[in-house]
């Protein structure tokens, strides 16, 4: 396998990124800011390509940790866009407060409805600033995804939550390539390597998975994993997942 390159892909990507907003008449991007990898990296990217007087961050808590805040202002510093703190800690509060009308359950039944509700949340949120953004500054917004290729393939995302976007900059680099990526324009180094979780359920990433991002690359690429159960875990996701990408649609016969 040829060797990452990781000043060439950032400049491929910036040239997507110009392309395409030329070709479509957009004029910015908002992207929710977790104070993770993933989004730190797609921010930086999207500054370079845009400026980022183009770029808006939001941080969008939700019983959320303060040091994620902390990163996610390190990031929108390092690289000058405007970071707004939208709270939705109150419309998921609303959620709960349904919950009597479902009857007295316990965390065990709400916590993955809980979990997948405040991504979806977020994306709401998301194109509700891209559309204001639009209005107030007479160009278009648009918002930009941050899952990368590892997370896709086992379909770590959630439907209708960060599955939703745009455009798509990192979703064909694995996470060891978003990490060189990150570490070629800047991104702040505790942002980088921190451990990756969902910031929701109180597990890392790979705790929450059953299996280490990088046994999943090594997967993908064809390696034979040492541990048999390691392929089966990942090719199991990958297949559960499968629906969030496609809708099936009845078409009528004639």
């Amino acid at each position: 396998m040829e060797e990452f390159n990781a000043k060439k892909e950032v400049q491929n990507i910036i040239k997507f990124v110009q392309d395409y907003y030329a070709t479509n008449n957009l004029g910015g991007a908002v992207i929710g800011i977790s104070g993770g990898k993933d989004s730190g990296v797609v921010a930086g990217l999207m500054c370079k390509a845009l400026g980022p007087e183009n770029v808006l961050g939001v941080w969008m808590p939700c019983y959320s940790k303060e040091q994620d805040k902390e990163d996610a202002k390190k990031v929108a510093d390092r690289f000058g866009f405007k970071l707004i703190d939208f709270d939705i800690t109150p419309a998921f509060e609303a959620f709960k407060l349904s919950d009597s009308l479902l009857g007295n359950y316990g965390e065990n039944v709400t916590q993955n409805s809980d979990i997948n509700l405040k991504p979806r949340l977020r994306m709401s949120t998301l194109y509700y600033l891209a559309a204001k953004y639009s209005q107030i500054y007479g160009k278009t917004y648009i918002v930009a995804g941050t899952s990368n290729k590892s997370e896709l393939y086992v379909n770590y995302f959630t439907k209708g939550g960060d599955s939703v976007h745009d455009i798509a900059l990192i979703a064909d680099y694995f996470v060891d390539e978003v990490i060189k990526i990150g570490e070629y324009i800047d991104v702040p180094h505790s942002v980088l390597y921190k451990t990756p979780d969902d910031g929701l359920s109180g597990k890392s990433d790979e705790e929450k998975l059953g299996v280490t991002y990088a046994k999943i690359k090594a997967h993908m690429l064809g390696e034979e994993l040492e541990d048999k159960k390691d392929a089966l875990l990942i090719e199991r996701l990958h297949a559960s997942g499968s629906h969030k990408f496609n809708i099936p649609t009845y078409r009528r016969s004639e």
